[in-house]
Parts: C-alpha cells; sequence; structure tokens
C-alpha cells in the first residue's frame, strides 16, 4: 500500500485537493475557448470518460468572458490557463472560474500580482503554479549556466511561490513537469521535501498516446510509488479523453483510483488460442466503457490455464474451438458459442452487482 505524503488542502469548486483526498484527474480542452458550444461539449466528454477538473486556454479577453458562459453549461470545476497578461487573470475570476494557473513572476510587477492575489483570496481561488524545463526564466539559467536539474527546477518554483507568500497567499498548487521522465521525478522528489504544498503531477510533451502513454506510466508511478502527488494530467498529443483513459488506469494499477470501475485483465494469446481473442478483448473494453463497477473482468485465450490463472476474476471468459466457456471465480458455468461471446459477457457483467 503506498503511503502519500500529506500536503496542505485546497479546493477547486467542489473537489478537494491535497491532505489525503483521493488523487484528482484533470485535462485540457483543445477546443477554442470563444467557441462555447465546442467547449461545452468536449468537456462533457471528459467528465464522462472520469474527468475531475478541466483547463481551459485563455489567451485573450473573449475566451475569458466566454468562462462564465461555459460554467453555466457543466458541473465540472474550470482552471483558466493564463500566461502573461494579469488582466486576463482577474477577468477569468470575474467570470467564475474556480482555479487559475499561472506564474505570478511572469505577470508584471508586484501591484499586479496583488490584484490579482486579492481577487483569488475574496473568491476563494486557488493558484496553480506551472513550472515547465522548458520556460525556466533567464536569471536562473544564467546562475546555473543552462543546466536544468531538479534543483533548477524547484528553485524556480520557489520563486514564484514566495512572491505568492508575501502577500500572504497559501491556496497554492505546484507542478513541476519535463518530458524528461527521470528530472520530472527527482524535481517532484525535491520538491517534495521543502514544501507541503500539493502537487500537481505530470509529464509535459509526453507524445503521441502510444508513447506518451509509456512515459507518462513509467514517470507517474513512480511519483505515485512515492507518496507523491494530490492531482495529475496525462499530457499526450491525442483527443483528450484518451488522457483520463490512461490517467484512471495508471491511478488503478497502482491501487490509488477510488471510484467504481471495472478491472480488465487479459492474456496475450499463444497458439492454443483458436478466437479471435484481441479483437475480442478490445470491443469488450469498449462495450463497458460507461459501466462503472468494482468488478475484475478476464479475457483468456483458452481453457487450458485461463479458469484457473483467472480464478480472483469475478466473471470471464476462456476460448475453445469456437466456443468460449464463461467462468465466475474460477468456476466453470457454462460454454458460449463464439458468435455470442460478447452479446452475453456483456449481459452478465451488467447484471453483476459491483461494490
Amino acid at each position: 500500500m503506498i503511503n502519500r505524503k500529506i500536503t496542505r488542502e485546497i479546493s477547486v469548486g467542489d473537489i478537494r485537493i491535497g491532505n489525503g483526498n483521493p488523487i484528482a484527474i484533470q485535462s485540457m480542452t483543445t477546443t477554442d475557448t470563444r467557441d462555447v458550444v465546442s467547449t461545452v461539449d468536449q468537456i462533457k466528454r471528459l467528465e464522462n470518460a472520469g474527468c475531475d477538473i478541466v483547463r481551459l486556454a485563455v489567451p485573450d479577453r473573449e475566451s475569458a468572458l466566454a468562462i462564465k458562459k461555459i460554467k453555466d453549461l457543466v458541473g465540472i470545476p474550470l482552471v483558466a490557463d493564463i500566461h502573461f497578461d494579469y488582466r486576463l487573470a482577474l477577468e477569468a475570476l470575474d467570470s467564475g472560474v474556480d482555479k487559475l494557473r499561472i506564474n505570478p513572476g511572469n505577470i508584471g510587477d508586484n501591484q499586479r500580482v496583488r490584484l490579482v492575489v486579492e481577487k483569488a483570496k475574496e473568491r476563494n481561488i486557488p493558484i496553480r503554479i506551472g513550472v515547465n524545463s522548458g520556460s525556466v526564466d533567464k536569471e536562473l539559467l544564467e546562475k546555473y549556466k543552462n543546466k536544468i536539474d531538479a534543483e533548477v527546477l524547484v528553485e524556480s518554483a520557489a520563486k514564484h511561490i514566495e512572491i505568492l507568500e508575501s502577500m500572504n497567499f497559501k491556496d497554492i498548487a505546484v507542478s513541476i513537469k519535463a518530458s524528461d521522465v527521470l528530472l520530472t521525478v527527482a524535481s517532484y522528489r525535491l520538491f517534495s521535501e521543502r514544501y507541503d504544498y500539493p502537487t500537481h503531477i505530470g509529464i509535459t510533451e509526453a507524445g503521441t498516446v502510444m508513447r506518451g502513454t509509456v512515459k507518462s506510466s513509467a514517470g507517474l508511478g513512480i511519483i505515485l510509488y512515492h507518496g507523491i502527488g494530490d492531482t495529475m494530467r496525462v499530457s499526450l498529443t491525442s483527443d483528450p479523453v484518451e488522457e483520463i483513459k490512461v490517467a484512471r488506469e495508471i491511478l488503478k494499477s497502482v491501487g490509488l483510483y477510488t471510484k467504481p470501475d471495472i478491472e480488465f485483465v487479459s492474456c496475450p494469446t499463444c497458439g492454443r488460442c483458436k478466437i479471435d481473442l484481441i479483437e475480442l478483448a478490445n470491443a469488450l473494453e469498449n462495450e463497458c466503457a460507461g459501466l462503472h463497477k468494482n468488478i475484475k473482468v478476464a479475457v483468456m485465450g483458452c481453457a487450458v490455464n485461463g479458469p484457473g490463472e483467472a480464478r480472483d476474476a469475478d466473471i470471464g471468459i476462456a476460448g475453445g474451438d469456437k466456443k468460449v466457456l464463461l467462468f465466475k471465480k474460477g468456476e466453470i458455468i457454462r460454454s458460449i458459442d463464439e458468435k455470442d461471446a460478447l452479446k452475453e459477457l456483456v449481459r452478465e457483467i451488467k447484471e453483476m452487482q459491483g461494490d
């Protein structure tokens, strides 16, 4: 069992982050925020997939104003992603955003920062500081002679934190991301040794679905194993719904996913397999995507080892010659024609009572 680091608690809408609360899954819309209809549609798809918090790009005033309309049409907390312009942060706060992603050292002098901080205080809105290995400020690059390591990234975060703390603002979350897995891991570990602010974890610019999933799983798995992480995003060059799917599986694989969800196990197949197991396994996952039950489902290639190897599964099938054996907790229940396997297994799963 993973012993999670206890951090400060902040609230993003009705989602509590830190202090041992369940790890919140985040994503970011890829739509033009000014296009309210498309943005709302994507947010609802993300929410249905299991997303807890959604971030929106706010590159201009029209986008900031659109947040109010979007917020009226969705039930999930929204984060405004702001770069450089403090006025956009103020507009987003007026539009009812639930969290700001903004680096206070990049939005101008202290007077401008204070305007944002005071309004965030009035509305009890937290701020996420986002440090990225590709955007370390020039002073630090000069100080460390262009070397970027965990110490540089944590010091970069510290500079932004100090600005907010000097204004008596501590509703802070911090991310320290790099596309390099080991650098990211080292940075989060070092930060967590020095601070108790909640962390937003992720591997930035991880890549396409396959490569990005591998990098994110490797990096986030290590970070989570060390008890670090209060909210997370898997960054993929893809439909953002894919980010949610991967994030859920990462959390499930380390025992940190707390919502009801089906666990699937399937064998890699071998020469004994007489059915199209690959197609069946993929089709089953798609058919069950909207079901939320705490059950384990096994899809095994043959009857030689299938029911025995997957005896801990609540339900499963093992392939035969144009037939499959349906089993529950390792006990064979009946034989089903291969052509009816998907339909029958889905029906059985829907009738089962999950926790």
